[in-house]
């Protein structure tokens, strides 16, 4: 059995926070682990900014509300399910993904979760585990499953490594150079093409 496990933010939606930045003008926002790969480090930075504005989680949901996927995606998924088995690992949180998964016809999706104060008010998050992407594939492994891998930021390479197949997907310039030995997609078709070289090796 095969199973594909992909990023979600960058790979099939755009980053959240980077629209939520455009949305508030709050540069500092954008920042994502595309940038920094520490995780705490990256969420603290941005609670904090959040309470310097008093921003709350319905004013994130509503930005979240009018994203769509990436052009795309959707057909993107589709076509892998046609093929195979797909779960979406991702470290953003249960209170952003719902109306972007709907858009995407649910995937299975492997997330955190935010702890919300009852004015709305986002006081911290919750890991479903530490370095849950890789256990993730860990745990597939255990099942006798087969993975291909991808996404495009810091976050996703322990993922990819612990794969049996995988490459990286629309990542950074300063991720490809940092990563040289692993592959790289830039279109749904590529990344499509290298899915399906991997399901023929495995057959």
């Amino acid at each position: 059995m095969h199973m594909v496990c992909l990023d979600l933010e960058g790979v099939l939606v755009p980053e959240i926070w980077i629209a939520f930045a455009e949305a508030t003008g709050i540069p500092e926002l954008k920042k994502t682990t595309r940038d920094e790969p520490d995780y705490d480090k990256l969420m603290q930075y941005r609670l904090g900014i959040l309470r310097e504005h008093g921003l709350k989680l319905p004013d994130i949901q509503r930005v979240i509300a009018g994203m769509d996927p990436l052009e795309g995606a959707a057909e993107f998924t589709e076509a892998l399910r046609e093929r195979t088995q797909l779960a979406v690992l991702s470290d953003t949180f249960r209170q952003f993904a719902g109306p972007l998964m709907k858009k995407l016809r649910w995937p299975t999706l492997f997330c955190n979760e935010l702890t919300v104060a009852p004015d709305g008010a986002i006081t911290g998050y919750r890991l479903r585990q530490k370095d849950g992407k890789r256990k993730a594939v860990q745990a597939f492994h255990s099942m006798n499953v087969k993975v291909f891998a991808s996404g495009d930021s810091y976050n996703d390479l322990s993922m990819i490594r612990e794969a049996d197949g995988g490459a990286l997907f629309r990542a950074p310039e300063s991720i490809r150079a940092e990563h040289p030995e692993i592959p790289v997609c830039d279109s749904y078709s590529g990344l499509l093409r290298a899915v399906d070289s991997f399901l023929q090796q495995q057959a």
